[in-house]
């Protein structure tokens, strides 16, 4: 390692030597808003003196080994620039003659090609054209009378030139970057929506991200934040593979860059193994991202994989998230932004001692996950202005060093108390505080003694499928469902004081408690939230697990799933109501309408209907329903399924008379395909009306609803109803009102 070879990397401390300047010129280090400090500590860190001189400017003096320096190590600056004259500018002839006075032969030769760029802000010279126009002119003139020539043809190296006016004062430059340093060599395809190079490595140096603990990307589309994780963790520097402006310039000599190249080298660490993941749920950017690594030559030490945002995972217990979510207004995916961002505390929680940071212009951020960020800081993503939002997790907590045989002889406890550390902080996301563990405790007391109660279900009354739980605990608003060796969980809403992060801890603590007490594995256990039906159909899709299973219900088997649905497929409630249909179905025409998965269909043959009718408009549930079915035996053209509406399939006036029918409708429904909506309290009476007139003088029907505010009007109904509540609500529910039923029967 030569005598330059230091340690160069932002975020870890510098050593530096001195050495030989000859002669030193200011310099500009240029980068976008926000970025100002970050970019202060990396020339500090290179050995030099920075001053924040205005928004995205940031001074320094170096000779020109300091440009190919700065060239190769700044990560997060977009273009280094010498300062040529900083002078006030009221009027265009103090303009010129500043301009033409500066040594702009010392870098220009006399076959330089300088274009000039400007801009001006809050000054009286505020024709920029006019600006441009006058330096251009000053310069040539000092350059013909520097260079003793007649003409200058701009034929030979690029020195781009920039007049900035601010306020009156006027700043030119000349930069030797060329293409911006974002441009590292390796990002050569596009992808969406991508983060700028810089941007990114600001973000990893705003962290409490070290080499020796891990970092996730959960959005790393196209990798360009695990690449400069991985660039910054293995010092690299990101410059070294580009070529510069300067590099063409006659006073910045070839064995310069070559030195500086050459140190860059020395001091990079390849063989320094890091834990960095890149995952996405789109296949095709993260080939890009592993093409990008690969051209960065680091594809062994980044693990790109194809995994949705709720599935992060990691076995390393500290680290760092470092992510760029998608912002919707850059990907045209407003609809699904706040679902996402609503889910981050939940697949958080599972990595409850790293910190988390996020970069995102979405206004409503904190308020979607209901969790305050640590420390928030403003910075730009190209032209869109965005936030920082940090949450620090838990220190390490590391006992003081000593030798070996000096840890071993410690006291027990305290090594208990450092193994106990982590567990006893507060994660960023989740936790679970006292209180959930007394309401977890009470869930437990609870559940044991209704599990005591309803132990000899199974082989008593061959009931293998019932209710545990329902509410019993007003903090704890859960229902509880077994369905033989697999608990499906609800929950209701209630007002609580946790956030998301928090309240997914509790209900894993929850399901937890359920399977210990009745020695269910948690993969068996399935957890949902129920909202109060507010205009949504009532069987809501939540997901596709398909996790189905076959229970058994009075000697009857039935298909449940207890992953995708709110509901299972087999309303536990009507148990009681299906028995009743079983007994009055010998012989008889049987019409089950908003059919369902066809249970009460089932029951109706194995009572020996001579014919079922299920009607439903979903062709998911009259599938079920078939297969229930055929589940039992009860096949062939006695049995039919009628996909349609339950109204229209009345309206049709079939010439089929019912002795039986079964009418259990939702609340609500507003299906795409059909016209109309179904509101339970307004259209009852009509459809029990019409259904009256396909019935035999003998008829039955069994009503049902769960609404809880319902009103039956017998006198809009031609029948004669008579409520038999009381009766079809089985006892392992503590809630009696979970239903309302009727008989009714033609006039």
């Amino acid at each position: 390692m030569n005598c330059r070879a230091v340690r160069i990397a932002a975020s870890y401390p510098f050593l530096t030597i001195p050495y030989a300047v000859e002669s030193k010129v200011q310099l500009i280090a240029a980068c976008a808003f926000g970025l100002e400090s970050i970019v202060a500590r990396e020339l500090e860190a290179l050995g030099y003196e920075p001053q924040i001189i205005a928004p995205g400017r940031i001074r320094f003096a170096g000779d020109a080994l300091a440009i190919c320096r700065a060239n190769l190590w700044l990560r997060t600056a977009d273009r280094i620039l010498v300062q040529m004259a900083h002078f006030p500018a009221t009027d265009f002839d103090q303009l010129f003659d500043t301009t033409r006075a500066a040594d702009w032969s010392e870098w220009i030769p006399a076959d330089g090609e300088f274009p000039v760029t400007g801009r001006s802000i809050k000054s009286q010279l505020s024709s920029v054209p006019a600006c441009q126009r006058s330096v251009k002119k000053a310069i040539v003139e000092s350059l013909l009378a520097s260079h003793g020539v007649q003409q200058l043809p701009e034929t030979g190296p690029l020195f781009k030139i920039d007049v900035a006016l601010l306020k009156d004062e006027a700043t030119l430059t000349l930069d030797t970057t060329g293409p911006s340093l974002h441009k590292r060599g390796y990002r050569r395809l596009a992808a969406r929506a991508p983060i700028k190079e810089t941007l990114a490595a600001a973000m990893i140096q705003l962290t409490y991200w070290q080499p020796d603990r891990a970092l996730i990307d959960p959005f790393c589309g196209s990798g360009t934040i695990p690449i400069e994780a991985a660039m910054i963790g293995r010092n690299m520097a990101p410059g070294l593979v580009w070529r510069f402006a300067a590099e063409d310039w006659p006073n910045v000599r070839n064995e310069l860059w070559d030195e500086a190249r050459d140190e860059a080298r020395d001091l990079a660490e390849p063989n320094l193994k890091l834990n960095i993941v890149g995952t996405d749920i789109d296949a095709e950017v993260l080939e890009l991202a592993r093409y990008h690594a690969r051209q960065a030559g680091l594809a062994e030490q980044i693990h790109f994989q194809q995994r949705p945002f709720q599935q992060i995972a990691s076995k390393h217990e500290y680290g760092c998230v470092v992510t760029n979510p998608p912002y919707g207004q850059r990907l045209n995916e407003y609809q699904d932004i706040e679902p996402l961002y609503r889910s981050i505390p939940g697949a958080l929680r599972k990595l409850p001692t790293w910190s988390h940071y996020f970069l995102t212009p979405f206004p409503q951020f904190e308020r979607l996950i209901e969790k305050r960020a640590d420390r928030r800081r403003k910075l730009y993503n190209g032209r869109i202005e965005c936030t920082l939002y940090q949450f620090h997790g838990p220190k390490p907590h590391r006992l003081p060093s000593a030798p070996q045989a000096e840890k071993d002889s410690q006291p027990s406890d305290q090594r208990a108390e450092a193994e106990q550390h982590v567990a006893s902080t507060t994660p960023a996301f989740g936790g679970i505080t006292g209180k959930a563990r007394q309401q977890a405790e009470l869930f437990r007391n609870r559940l044991q003694k209704r599990a005591r109660h309803l132990r000899r279900w199974p082989n008593r009354r061959g009931i293998t499928c019932y209710r545990l739980y329902d509410r019993d605990i007003p903090e704890v608003p859960l229902v509880v469902d077994r369905y033989e060796d697999h608990l499906h969980i609800s929950e209701y809403e209630r007002p609580h004081e946790r956030d998301l992060g928090q309240h997914a801890a509790w209900l894993d603590l929850m399901a937890v408690t359920a399977g210990e007490v009745l020695e269910i594995s948690r993969k068996n256990i399935f957890v949902k939230h129920r909202d109060r039906q507010r205009g949504s159909t009532q069987h809501e899709h939540l997901s596709n697990q398909r996790h189905e299973l076959t229970v058994s219900e009075a000697g009857l088997q039935f298909v449940v799933n207890l992953s995708d649905y709110v509901d299972t497929g087999l309303f536990l409630d009507h148990r009681l109501t299906r028995g009743m249909v079983r007994d009055a179905a010998e012989g008889a025409t049987f019409l089950n309408l908003f059919g369902y998965t066809g249970a009460f269909s089932v029951y109706a043959a194995a009572g020996g209907a001579v014919r079922t009718t299920t009607v439903d408009w979903s062709t998911t549930y009259l599938a079920w329903a078939e297969r229930n079915m055929a589940l039992n035996d009860f096949t062939g053209d006695r049995h039919a399924f009628v996909r349609c509406d339950a109204v229209e399939f009345l309206q049709r006036a079939a010439p089929t008379r019912y002795d039986l029918a079964v009418v259990d409708p939702p609340t609500f429904s507003n299906s795409k395909r059909a016209e109309g909506s179904w509101e339970v309290q307004r259209d009852h009476a009509p459809l029990l009306n019409r259904l009256l007139t396909q019935m035999k003088p003998t008829g039955l029907i069994y009503f049902s609803t769960n609404f809880r505010r319902f009103k039956i009007d017998e006198s809009d109904i031609k029948g004669q109803c008579r409520e038999i509540s009381r009766q079809t609500v089985p006892e392992d529910y503590r809630n009696k009102r979970i239903h309302r039923c009727w008989q009714i029967r033609p006039a």
